[in-house]
């Protein structure tokens, strides 16, 4: 995972990420139990209920970014925009724990997400790292090198099917009220894992042939995710990198199947 071209940057950042996750690792491993990780500690700048789990995590990836004393504005879940020595162009967007619901209450499916950008949007992601916290796989992504699993190149679903299609942001209101939709493309299976990255990830890898989230998602939900997928070979459509940034996002193994999810949540 190189830095970008145009940046001042000479940074390892796949190393980087990967202390970053060793850190978040042991912070969910100081806090075994539900009760423990189920602790809070205020309200994220994203607005939902921060853990503590998550403000540990958070905390581990910004040890690592500062210690890097280089100018970068950092999009964070829990503490919101943050500008280190000065700020710069050069984007870092950050999920400790994606999935928290699944971390707090012993389930699988939650994972720390990084993305590197050389500026404020989307399509300037260059690089893009999510960890299973729970299963401990590595997930990762540059810009033209391809997409990985534990450093095995990966691929989108070749078949052009819609057998899985996984579903994000599965409040049941937000079902019901696209239940014709869902059923309208075909879907042979409904599958929700509870982590937008980690599905992103499932998507790229050809687990899962699409995925759509029925409600708004933040940036650092689908920032790194997103870039892995496009490496994958896979179609995606969503919107900016910013933490007030809120949007659908669609992804799927080719432009035909995408276009199938167009219609889900758009009401």
């Amino acid at each position: 995972m190189t830095p970008p071209a145009d940046s001042a940057l000479a940074t390892d950042w796949l190393a980087l990420c990967r202390r970053a996750a060793v850190g978040a690792r042991g912070a969910l491993e100081r806090h075994p139990l539900p009760a423990d990780r189920s602790a809070t500690a205020g309200r994220g700048m994203g607005g939902d209920m921060a853990l503590v789990i998550d403000r540990e995590a958070e905390d581990a990836v910004f040890a690592e970014l500062e210690a890097l004393e280089m100018p970068l504005t950092v999009v964070s879940e829990e503490r919101g925009e943050v500008r280190l020595s000065g700020g710069g162009p050069v984007h870092v967007v950050v999920d400790p724990v994606d999935g928290s619901r699944n971390a707090r209450r012993g389930l699988p499916g939650y994972a720390l997400s990084i993305a590197i950008a050389s500026g404020p949007s989307m399509g300037e992601v260059h690089a893009g790292f999510v960890y299973d916290l729970a299963s401990g796989e590595e997930w990762w992504a540059a810009r033209g090198e391809g997409a990985h699993c534990n450093d095995q190149p990966v691929h989108v679903s070749a078949t052009g099917e819609l057998e899985l299609l996984g579903l994000e942001t599965a409040n049941p209101a937000l079902m019901a009220r696209n239940a014709a939709a869902l059923t309208a493309t075909g879907a042979a299976r409904l599958r929700c894992v509870g982590s937008i990255a980690l599905s992103l990830c499932y998507v790229a890898a050809g687990r899962f042939d699409a995925l759509v989230t029925l409600g708004a998602t933040r940036s650092v939900d689908c920032a790194a995710g997103q870039l892995i997928v496009r490496e994958a070979g896979g179609s995606l459509a969503e919107t900016g990198l910013g933490l007030d940034m809120r949007s659908r996002v669609l992804a799927a193994c080719g432009p035909d199947v995408l276009e199938r999810l167009i219609d889900i949540g758009a009401a």
